[in-house]
């Protein structure tokens, strides 16, 4: 028999990139951050910024340089209007991609919304062994996101394997051949 895992809370950074909201229009990171909450996670910070690359690339090397962070959730800027860059500006960041997690969101969605899909560059990967997830900015995404993707695998519990459990090996020097 296998014995129970237990649940590992992490602590998480909550970024929305908007121009038009304020805090207290934020629905996509109210949600993320009672979310997170729920799940038995911490908050480490939550802020809004403009869709402005080099403040978004400074917010969020701030947050993969701090031990303490475990993970980044950002909502909004992963479209293709003029002002979407948050993949411009946060990819150059990762040390490690996570094709899956936007395959596997893209699919999902589908189911939701559509050929629509089409237009969400949302991502996912590693950067200074800290979880970073890009989201597109409605609340609908971000709960297809974290009730089908995120939320399981940031739970030890999940089974056979999950990203939570993999937090004390991310930092291993590569293997040298």
């Amino acid at each position: 028999m296998t014995a129970e895992r237990d649940f590992i809370p992490l602590r998480l950074c909550v970024l929305t990139v908007s121009d038009s909201r304020t805090l207290a229009e934020d629905s996509s990171g109210d949600y993320l951050v009672q979310s997170l909450s729920e799940a038995g996670h911490r908050l480490g910070e939550r802020r809004l910024l403009p869709d402005d690359r080099y403040r978004l690339r400074a917010a969020v090397s701030q947050w993969i340089a701090d031990p303490e962070i475990d993970g980044v959730l950002v909502t909004g800027g992963t479209g293709f209007t003029g002002r979407d860059s948050t993949p411009e500006a946060l990819l150059p960041l990762l040390d490690k991609q996570m094709p899956g997690f936007g395959e596997l969101f893209r699919s999902l969605s589908f189911d939701e919304i559509g050929t629509s899909t089409l237009q969400s560059r949302a991502f996912a990967g590693l950067a200074n062994a800290t979880f970073v997830f890009c989201l597109p900015g409605s609340t609908s995404a971000c709960r297809t996101a974290w009730e089908k993707i995120i939320r399981a695998q940031l739970d030890a519990r999940t089974r056979p394997c999950n990203l939570a459990t993999l937090r004390p090996r991310l930092l291993e020097p590569a293997h040298k051949e």
